[in-house]
């Protein structure tokens, strides 16, 4: 049998992606509540969480209010 092939890693949009889905899901918000408090479309939180968006600077800011934390917390750390 061989051995299972690693997982490679994340993109940056994929890691923001699930730190903005672990967040989202600690304050028990559907994407749709989520949605409603940064004034996007539910549909774009999903591709955020699925990391098939590249985010500009004002969504990031949303997001991170609507979630209540610090942008830094959404992209420390993120990388190429």
């Amino acid at each position: 049998m061989p051995a299972p092939t690693p997982k490679a890693p994340l993109s940056a949009t994929g890691e923001f992606g699930q730190r903005v889905r672990a967040l989202r899901s600690d304050r028990g918000l559907s994407q749709e509540a989520l949605a409603e408090g940064t004034e996007l479309h539910w549909s774009y939180i999903g591709q955020v969480e699925r990391g098939q968006t590249n985010l500009t600077l004002h969504n990031i800011l949303k997001l991170a209010d609507a979630l209540g934390v610090d942008p830094g917390a959404l992209v420390t750390g993120l990388s190429f």
